[in-house]
C-alpha cells in the first residue's frame, strides 16, 4: 500500500492554507492533481481518505493549538 504520510502531508498543508484563504488556485489545483493520483488506493480502501484527513486534521489542529471539542 502506499504511504498514508504522504497524503497526510498533503492534507494536512492544503487544510490551514485554504482556512486562511493562503491557498492559490494554482495551488489548489495542485493539490487536487496529487489527491486524484491516489484514487487507485482510495478505491481498494475506502477508509484510506477518511482516515489520513482524520491524521492531517489532527495535526492541522495541534499546529493551531486548537484542543479537541474545541
Amino acid at each position: 500500500m502506499d504511504n498514508k504520510e504522504e497524503l497526510v502531508a498533503e492534507m494536512g498543508a492544503s487544510f490551514p492554507s485554504n482556512l486562511m484563504g493562503l491557498q492559490t488556485e494554482a495551488e489548489l489545483t495542485d493539490s487536487a492533481s496529487y489527491i486524484q493520483g491516489w484514487l487507485r488506493v482510495l478505491r481498494n480502501y475506502k477508509r484510506f481518505v477518511v482516515e489520513a484527513a482524520q491524521q492531517a486534521q489532527k495535526a492541522v489542529d495541534y499546529i493551531l493549538g486548537n484542543k479537541e471539542g474545541d
